[in-house]
């Protein structure tokens, strides 16, 4: 019993290993894919403003979505009787 565990330990330890040393080269392809990519902007047409695609966006209280505001901010005033 105590084979056997020593025996599957051994093997949970044992890991693959390379050969030889890889190229910088070719760890250089490898990791060609991965780019930061600059997010693409638009102007819009009725602010000025530039936003994200597809995205609302805040312009001096106001949410604008495709040249319309969507949302006014209301400012909440305390009254005091």
């Amino acid at each position: 019993m105590v084979n056997l565990i020593a025996h599957q330990l051994k093997k949970l330890l044992e890991m693959a290993h390379p050969k030889r040393r890889q190229s910088s080269t070719r760890r250089d392809k490898r990791r060609t894919h991965y780019k930061a990519v600059v997010p693409q902007l638009a102007k819009d047409a009725t602010t000025g403003e530039l936003h994200l695609y597809h995205r609302a966006h805040w312009h001096e209280g106001k949410l604008y979505y495709r040249g319309k505001v969507v949302l006014e901010k209301t400012v909440e005033t305390t009254e005091e009787n």
